[in-house]
């Protein structure tokens, strides 16, 4: 079992534990790499790496940012960032700022279809009023009856076609790129299965076209190893990152107790041939 977490958020995006409760339990797990990617956001970092020092965890500074790529919303994980960084830090602000704006036509939307006080309610869960989305409108949707869990919210609100969708253009991918490897960061595409499946998703195709100019535009990484992925998958995204030469992560991608797809930590191995990220850092890649 890989002992490495590249990829968890805390309530600073859309998860429900603070930093410190979530490198507590972290800790608890036996995690000993743990790598904090909020979503468009590092204002976690710092109390995270804190606590995760107490705790006697390596911390590694992350970020994840929401890309729109052609018609895809894609998200890319920095590692190792520098959260000071100027470019990385004016490019998550401007993210930010369209948060709000579409959280009140998401809430219209609703309103609409005779379900009021959803941006309300969805402020109580967002921590940080700055980065409020879908997540933070299911839980209170949950809250308030009209599904039971955040999961099957995503069945009848919020996507494209059902009440609550409001189109929205996140940044460029070679922006996003650049940002982290300027920060002196690894740029990882995320959870590439999640394109690859469920509604508006990449073919085969795609998928390759996009890994070629991830590559291009200097990505370095590919989550192999996802909470969101099979075992299946593990060896087929194994297989990608031998074919386009990129360094394999893994990460629960840890939102809450209730609400993930795996707990934080104790993660299958990695494919046989997988190229680990952290050698980048630890110094011994070749």
């Amino acid at each position: 079992m890989l002992d490495y977490d590249l990829h968890c958020h805390s309530n600073v995006s859309d998860g429900t534990l603070t930093p410190t409760e979530l490198v507590t339990r972290a800790a608890g797990r036996e995690v000993k790499v743990l790598a904090l990617t909020d979503h468009d956001d590092v204002a976690g970092l710092t109390e995270a790496a804190g606590v995760a020092a107490q705790h006697g965890i390596e911390f590694v500074n992350g970020v994840e940012i929401s890309v729109t790529w052609r018609k895809h919303t894609l998200h890319i994980v920095g590692l190792h960032i520098d959260p000071q960084n100027a470019a990385l830090a004016e490019g998550l602000r401007g993210i930010r700022s369209g948060r709000r704006h579409r959280a009140e036509l998401m809430a219209d939307s609703m309103a609409r279809c005779g379900i009021g006080g959803v941006l309300e309610g969805a402020l109580r869960y967002a921590s940080n009023p700055d980065m409020i989305g879908r997540t933070h409108f299911a839980r209170y949707l949950v809250e308030a009856g009209h599904c039971k869990d955040v999961r099957s919210v995503f069945n009848r609100y919020l996507v494209k076609g059902k009440p609550g969708y409001v189109p929205h253009t996140w940044a460029d991918l070679q922006d996003a790129i650049s940002w982290i490897n300027g920060s002196g960061g690894v740029a990882v595409l995320a959870h590439p299965g999640r394109y690859t499946a469920g509604r508006n998703a990449m073919g085969k195709t795609t998928l390759l076209e996009l890994l070629k100019e991830f590559v291009e535009l200097g990505g370095q990484g590919i989550e192999v190893v996802s909470g969101s992925h099979t075992p299946p998958q593990y060896a087929e995204f194994a297989r990608y990152a031998k074919e386009f030469d990129l360094l394999c992560s893994c990460g629960s991608d840890f939102h809450g107790p209730e609400e993930s797809y795996r707990d934080l930590g104790r993660l299958p191995d990695f494919p046989l041939e997988c190229r680990p990220v952290w050698t980048l850092w630890e110094g011994t890649a070749a």
